[in-house]
């Protein structure tokens, strides 16, 4: 069985009690931003509800994002747009919103785990990048739930205002809706264009 808490336990047992997670959502779509989250818990936080937020349901997951912003010392939300994902490739838009989110943080925390390597610059001192950390870390997971249900309900909004596309559905990933609607209409602005196969379509116009 997971230990939902094993890296929060191997930092403090190395003086670190200022802990928080970061991760991010939304590196794969075809259209909308990409969201991050940081989040850090009380010194011993547990709730054995908070998970990778790819395994959750859409409920699941809205009612935990309350739950984990009421039970966080602090948490930080930031995005990088569509222009910014097109402009700098979404990598280093990835970047820029979890930097972002821990620059949003009020609370001082002593050391980041992040989800995923490398380990991306960071305004933190110590940093620790782990592997499939959504599913190990509850701080990581936490930061996964506040940036999934961020993102999702931004394309929520989209949906309203480009409703040929099916943006609450897929939340912009590369359906078969989505990428028929895409052949129908073409891109509108909140298409990401260095992404195929819209940058094919923007060439070809």
């Amino acid at each position: 069985m997971i230990d939902p808490r094993r890296y929060e336990r191997e930092c403090e047992a190395q003086g670190f009690i200022k802990i928080a997670g970061l991760d991010e959502a939304g590196r794969g779509p075809l259209a909308g931003p990409v969201v991050a989250a940081a989040v850090r818990f009380p010194a011993g936080y547990l709730n054995s509800a908070v998970d990778d937020s790819k395994k959750l349901t859409a409920k699941k997951r809205d009612a935990l994002f309350e739950i984990i912003k009421s039970d966080a010392i602090d948490f930080g939300i930031g995005a990088a747009s569509v222009e910014e994902i097109d402009e700098v490739n979404i990598l280093q838009a990835t970047y820029l919103a979890m930097r972002r989110a821990v620059e949003s943080m009020k609370a001082e925390f002593d050391i980041l785990l992040i989800d995923g390597r490398p380990t991306p610059p960071m305004p933190c001192p110590r940093q620790l990048a782990i592997v499939k950390g959504d599913s190990l870390s509850i701080s990581i997971s936490a930061a996964s739930i506040l940036a999934k249900v961020t993102r999702d309900r931004s394309m929520s909004k989209m949906d309203l205002l480009y409703p040929e596309y099916g943006f609450s559905a897929h939340k912009g990933y590369g359906s078969a809706k989505h990428i028929a609607a895409l052949k129908k209409y073409g891109p509108c602005p909140i298409h990401r264009k260095t992404f195929r196969p819209i940058s094919e379509m923007v060439a070809k116009r």
